[in-house]
Order: C-alpha cells, then sequence, then structure tokens
C-alpha cells in the first residue's frame, strides 16, 4: 500500500533510542507518520510478568513518544499528520490481554495529548476490530481456537481506511476511527 501511494517506510527498533534519533536527523519535514508497532503477551494478569509489561509499554507507548518527539520539528514544518494503529483494546479492555489493552489505552490518550498540545497537526487514532495477523494467530491459539483469516479485518482494509483519513481534505481533523469484521 505505502508503495502504490509513493510514501516511504522506514522499518525501526522502537527500543532503540539511537536508531530513532539517526532515522529522524535527516528528516526536514514529514507529511504523515503512522505508528504501526505493536506488541501484545498473551495471558491473564495473573500469570503476566512485570517484563511483559515493561516490554508492552517500551514499543506501543514509550517507542511512539520517542519517535514522535524525535520527528516533531519535521512533521510541524509539513504541518503533518500522526496516525496512531492502536486496537480494539485501547477503548475496552479485552479479557488475557491486561498489558496490551493498558499499553493502548495509554496509546490513545497520548494521542489526545498530542493533538491537545501541538493542534497544527492532525493526530488521528485509528482502532481495528482483530486483523489477520501473526498476532491474531498467537492470541487466538492461546484462546485454544481454530484459525480462520475470513473472520477477521484484512492488513490492506486498515490500511485503506487510514489512506482514506490520511486523503482527508486539510479543513477536516478525524480525531478517532474504529473499524470492526463484519
Amino acid at each position: 500500500m505505502a508503495t502504490r501511494l509513493g510514501a516511504t517506510t522506514w522499518p525501526l527498533d522502537l527500543t532503540d533510542p539511537d536508531g530513532i534519533e539517526a532515522a529522524a536527523e535527516p528528516l526536514v519535514e514529514l507529511d504523515v507518520l503512522v505508528h504501526n508497532a505493536g506488541v501484545a503477551y498473551p495471558g491473564r494478569f495473573d500469570d503476566s510478568t512485570p517484563e511483559q509489561w515493561r516490554a508492552c509499554f517500551e514499543v506501543n507507548v514509550t517507542g511512539a513518544v520517542a519517535l514522535t518527539q524525535a520527528l516533531l520539528p519535521a512533521l510541524r514544518a509539513a504541518r503533518g499528520h500522526v496516525v496512531f494503529i492502536n486496537s480494539g483494546a485501547g477503548l475496552n479492555a479485552s479479557p488475557g490481554l491486561a498489558a496490551y489493552s493498558a499499553s493502548k489505552f495509554a496509546q490513545r490518550a497520548f494521542a489526545d495529548s498530542l493533538r491537545a498540545d501541538v493542534p497544527e497537526l492532525r493526530v488521528t487514532s485509528v482502532h481495528p476490530g482483530r486483523v489477520d495477523t501473526e498476532m491474531q494467530q498467537d492470541l487466538v491459539a492461546y484462546e485454544g481456537g481454530q484459525y480462520d483469516p475470513a473472520k477477521f479485518l484484512k492488513p490492506e482494509t486498515v490500511a485503506r481506511i487510514v489512506a482514506e483519513v490520511i486523503a482527508s481534505p486539510p479543513d477536516a481533523h478525524t480525531h478517532q476511527v474504529v473499524v470492526r469484521p463484519r
């Protein structure tokens, strides 16, 4: 999808502050930043560990904050758009995903704060339901179910929705999008 739209993508380790700074340094203007990284550890709260909580927050929240801060001058220069691929778990906590749900609630709060603190940017949180990804395969295995990709959103569907939000007219500011599988 990114190639078709003429976008450039940068794979990045959000737990590596030096890598974040190095990736951000050459950018003078940035039209769109899509936060799509995410980690989850399926399991009940009472079986989770502090290390799992730290890992979820390090990628899902702290990494997004660090990358956004590093890119903020370029985003401001372009009056850019920051899109967070959040989760349904960022609106309603999911059983068996306490750390992930908490991190996605925090990510939503970060998006809301960024929108309020930096009004020249457009900031959108996209909350898809379950998407046909490796993460969902792991979750279904944890739940003991049979994986059927037809029960989940296609990643391309979410990408198309994100592209539509980004392409919205400049006088429009979509704060939140919620999309679920049929």
